[in-house]
C-alpha cells in the first residue's frame, strides 16, 4: 500500500472526509456571510510562497470529494461518469475565468452579492454531508 493511503500515515479516509468537509463548510461560510477580512492580510508576504497555481477548484475541498467520487466508483461506467464530471467542472471555471470581467457590469453590484451568497448555499450543502459521513463512519466503526 503507498505511503498516500497508508491509514497509519494520514488517517482514515473518513477522517479526510471529515477534514475536507470541515475546510469547504469555512469556505461556504465565508462565502455565504460576505466575510472578506482576508482579503488584504496578505499585504507583507512574499507571494513567491503562495501557491497561485492552486486555486479554489482544486483545493481541499475538492480534492477529497474527487477522492470519495472515485473511491464509490466500481464500474468503468462511473469511472466515465466522474471523468465526465470533471470535465464539466473545468469547462464551467474556464468559461467564468473567461469572461469573469464582463460579468460584474451584467450583473451590477448587488447582483454579485446575491450571486455570491447562492453560491456558498451548495458548498455549505456538500460540505454538512461529508462531515455527517465522517462522524457516522467513526461512530459505526468498530473498535
Amino acid at each position: 500500500m503507498s505511503a498516500l493511503v497508508d491509514p497509519r500515515t494520514f488517517g482514515s479516509v473518513f477522517a479526510l472526509r471529515g477534514a475536507g468537509g470541515l475546510l469547504l463548510l469555512l469556505v461556504a461560510l465565508q462565502l455565504l456571510m460576505g466575510s472578506d477580512q482576508g482579503q488584504h492580510a496578505d499585504a507583507g508576504v512574499n507571494v513567491a510562497l503562495v501557491p497561485l497555481g492552486t486555486p479554489l477548484p482544486a483545493g481541499p475541498g475538492a480534492i477529497v470529494a474527487t477522492m470519495l467520487a472515485v473511491q464509490a466508483a466500481s464500474r468503468p461506467s462511473q469511472y466515465a461518469a466522474v471523468a465526465a464530471g470533471l470535465v464539466a467542472v473545468l469547462v464551467v471555471v474556464w468559461l467564468f475565468l473567461r469572461f469573469a470581467g464582463r460579468l460584474p457590469m451584467v450583473l451590477k453590484d448587488s447582483g454579485t452579492t446575491l450571486l455570491t451568497r447562492i453560491a456558498g448555499l451548495l458548498p455549505s450543502a456538500i460540505a454538512v454531508q461529508m462531515v455527517a459521513d465522517s462522524i457516522r463512519a467513526f461512530v459505526s466503526r468498530p473498535a
